[in-house]
């Protein structure tokens, strides 16, 4: 049987290095074609060398002569740089799935590029959907494109799906741990720093998504993203604070019944099953032993406190290109943030008014999602410098 030929678009995130993981543990299944990353040259060389990808790619041109000399003992592997490198790697023809482990609009072109080349997606980018849902949702039927998701989340919701053809959903129910600030008041939030907020208590992730799970921005955009991968209105999903990050996600059915997806923190497991769907394969690790975990707790979101929830619900509702406006706010806030030049609850005073600022398009092509992104930036660090 032939091996399975991975492309790991962000090879040296949480989600990339746990996917070489999850390889390396069924290296008789799978392969590696092709390794990228944006700046990480020492990490993505050391990569190569284990993996002995056909090629690699460096985002950041910049890298490029560094990542070269690091590869010259690897002659048989191909090294580019560059986005047009990215969008063109993705369409090579030995490639059966590509692996979007990007963070941000980065990821939307190359992942356009691999749906139109036929490869099956594993979504672990969800700006994609955020920015361009219906874009991304059209094109995966127009090719025939299997979009399976990696998010710890929407892999729950999915896997809880599975046999259930044809049967209505009533609602999605959307677990969030509520990140380190649940239980601080918005006094306390105005003083948080960047060390707090990347001290996450279940899940060790990269640091834009760890800031963006403080803010619950991040499970903003689970909400819309649950929205285009399962084809459900705002109004059916309902976002559940769930500190123990056991339940992953449930789906209510139109009887009543809740079928839901538990298990420890490990995004290994929705990453091996979005590799190995509708198989499930052996994984090493902790198990879920419910006796220890004692009790299963739920709470509402403080929408007032958590504004960034409240906004991404709000963009869905008005569409277009209103929730790719607040993503590209939200970049650059998130940035700001690690940078310290911005409050944690300002971040979300600057996507407000940059949502009241930038221009509203009902229904946008492309084209006008790069425009888009590019104003909503400009006008984000504007109000940054002000």
């Amino acid at each position: 049987m032939n091996k399975r030929q991975i492309c790991i678009l962000g090879s040296t995130g949480s989600i990339g290095t746990q996917a070489l993981q999850v390889i390396a543990e069924h290296s008789d299944l799978y392969e590696v074609y092709c390794l990228t990353a944006n700046n990480r040259v020492e990490l993505l060389a050391e990569q190569a060398h284990t993996f002995h990808p056909a090629t690699v790619v460096i985002a950041n041109e910049a890298r490029y002569d560094e990542l070269k000399a690091l590869m010259t003992d690897l002659p048989d592997v191909k090294v580019y740089a560059g986005a047009r490198a990215l969008d063109d790697i993705v369409e090579a023809d030995p490639i059966d799935m590509v692996l979007t482990a990007m963070v941000g609009f980065a990821g939307l072109s190359p992942t356009i590029h691999a749906i139109r080349a036929h490869k099956t997606i594993a979504l672990a980018n969800k700006e994609t959907l955020v920015v361009a849902g219906e874009l991304i949702c059209r094109l995966a039927i127009e090719n025939h494109v299997a979009i399976l998701p990696v998010d710890s989340e929407h892999s729950a919701i999915f896997q809880s799906l599975v046999g259930e053809d044809g049967n209505e959903i009533e609602k999605i129910l959307l677990t969030a741990s509520g990140g380190p600030f649940r239980l601080k008041s918005i006094d306390e939030l105005a003083t948080v720093t960047k060390a707090d907020a990347l001290r996450h208590p279940t899940w060790d992730m990269g640091a834009k998504i760890t800031i963006d799970s403080a803010s619950m921005m991040n499970k903003g955009f689970e909400v819309i993203e649950a929205k285009w991968l399962f084809g459900v209105a705002p109004r059916q999903i309902q976002v559940l604070v769930h500190p123990q990050s056991i339940v992953h996600s449930a789906v209510q059915f139109h009887d009543g019944s809740v079928k839901a997806q538990l298990g420890v923190p490990d995004m290994r497991l929705p990453i091996q099953y979005a590799f190995s769907f509708p198989q499930r394969l052996t994984l090493s690790g902790e198990r879920l032993d419910l006796f220890k975990a004692q009790r299963l707790e739920f709470f509402e979101p403080d929408l007032n406190k958590f504004r960034c929830l409240a906004m991404a619900f709000e963009a869905l509702e008005k569409g277009g290109n209103m929730p790719c406006i607040v993503n590209a706010a939200n970049e650059i806030v998130n940035r700001a943030f690690l940078d310290d030049r911005c409050g944690f609850l300002q971040m979300g005073d600057i996507i407000a008014e940059t949502m009241q600022r930038a221009t509203f398009i009902a229904q946008p092509t492309y084209d006008d999602y790069v425009a888009t992104d590019a104003e909503a930036r400009r006008i984000a660090a504007a109000l940054l410098g002000s």
